[in-house]
């Protein structure tokens, strides 16, 4: 996603972040060096070296810090940005299991009823247009129990998804 505008509110204490569909505030404290009234960021501008999807601020003592749009996304809990979060997790998982598994890759292309294009396209972990359903069901294949957790906001944030995998009892 690229970043759009990007200016600092010293009210606010935060950078207001804008893309092509939101606009996103990220806090001060949660960037590195920390703006602050005596050592505000004198100068902020879009990083078109990062693709355009950070911004690069300058403290008036010099210090330079960067922020990438991840970071902003992540800290807002975007819907969108947190399904390909849990997408690419359990695409890493998947591809630790096909990598340990017993099973031939044919084998658990059969098992999915799936062609071997689709299997690849599946295991690869960049690729945000697959389905959780299908990661699911290569893990099933793989003999792998996946447990979601939700926990309300107030719980302290941690992994979306834990899977554990292994002989079954």
């Amino acid at each position: 996603m690229k970043i759009r505008s990007v200016t600092a509110n010293n009210r606010k204490q935060s950078f207001e972040v804008g893309t092509w569909r939101e606009q996103y505030l990220f806090p001060f404290s949660k960037s590195d060096p920390v703006p602050s009234t005596q050592n505000p960021a004198v100068t902020i501008f879009i990083d078109k070296e990062l693709g355009r999807e950070a911004f690069t601020y300058q403290l008036a003592d010099g210090q330079e810090g960067t922020v990438h749009i991840e970071q902003v996304l992540e800290y807002n809990q975007d819907p969108a940005y947190m399904r390909d979060l849990l997408l690419y997790k359990l695409t890493i998982e998947a591809q630790k299991q096909v990598e340990e598994s017993k099973l031939s890759k044919r084998e658990i292309i059969r098992r999915l009823g799936t062609s071997p294009a689709q299997f690849y396209r599946l295991m690869d972990s960049t690729n945000y247009r697959k389905s959780v359903d299908k990661v699911l069901m290569l893990l099933h294949v793989l003999e792998c129990d996946v447990d979601l957790v939700v926990k309300s906001k107030s719980a302290p944030r941690g992994a979306l998804a834990n899977s554990f995998c292994g002989p079954k009892d």
